[in-house]
């Protein structure tokens, strides 16, 4: 069974940084292309950034140069380093494959105040 548990979510002020984790199991980690994705509301759930099985990363216009996205094949995790957080930011964040997506974990939430 697939299981994606989201972590290190918070409340922090504009400028600040969080780290997020997400563990996976059930799942041949390594294999995929890895993502990291973010849900607004009233807004549908967007890309935030990606790595394949080699460590390429791409990230989306709004978080290039500011979030950094990272795997640990070994530990099967996937981490998003946020820094110079702005309110844009606020959302529930959930990781996932990118391309073979599996079932969603329960998210962790950002709020970023201003």
């Amino acid at each position: 069974q697939v299981r994606l548990v989201e972590s290190g979510g918070g409340l922090v002020q504009a400028g600040g940084s969080l780290r997020l984790s997400c563990a996976a199991s059930g799942i041949i980690f390594g294999i995929y292309e890895m993502a990291w994705y973010r849900q607004a509301p009233g807004k549908q759930r967007e890309l935030v950034a990606a790595i394949n099985t080699r460590g390429r990363t791409e990230y989306s216009d709004s978080v290039k140069g500011r979030f950094t996205i990272s795997r640990d094949n070994a530990k099967a995790t996937l981490n998003l380093q946020m820094n110079a957080l702005k309110s844009d930011d606020t959302a529930v964040y959930y990781c996932n494959a990118r391309y073979n997506s599996q079932p969603w974990g329960q998210g962790t939430q950002v709020t970023v105040s201003s």
